[in-house]
């Protein structure tokens, strides 16, 4: 059974930077396309960022495009979203996807499976 848990996420002022890391285990981490959603409280959960299961194709949300990257890495089994110029509006609780088909289905926040999450609070 997959697992993805995730870490880093943390207070920050705004402005400020974070790295969240998301470590997979229990499936094969190269046949999953891996994405980044987030809810903030009253929210409903939004897709932020998505990447191919080769890495080389990216997709991010408009709100985040330039100030986030999401990269993964198969030796590691990892995937990471590094947050910089981070806004009081990115506070949310962040969690790891992935899906065995395409970015598209990500962006649409379906999945396979899901992590917990990992708070992020932006003080402004």
């Amino acid at each position: 059974q997959g697992q993805l848990v995730e870490s880093g996420g943390g207070l920050v002022q705004a402005g400020g930077s974070l790295r969240l890391s998301c470590a997979v285990s229990g499936l094969t981490f190269s046949s999953y396309c891996m994405g980044w959603f987030r809810q903030a409280p009253g929210k409903e959960r939004e897709f932020v960022a998505a990447i191919s299961r080769s890495g080389g194709i990216t997709s991010y949300a408009d709100s985040v495009k330039g100030r986030f990257t999401i990269s993964r890495d198969s030796a590691k089994n990892t995937v990471y979203l590094q947050m910089n110029s981070l806004k009081p509006e990115d506070t949310a609780v962040y969690s790891c996807a992935a899906h065995t088909e395409g970015v598209p289905y990500l962006r649409t926040i379906r999945y396979h499976y899901l992590g917990q999450g990992t708070q992020v609070t932006v003080s402004s």
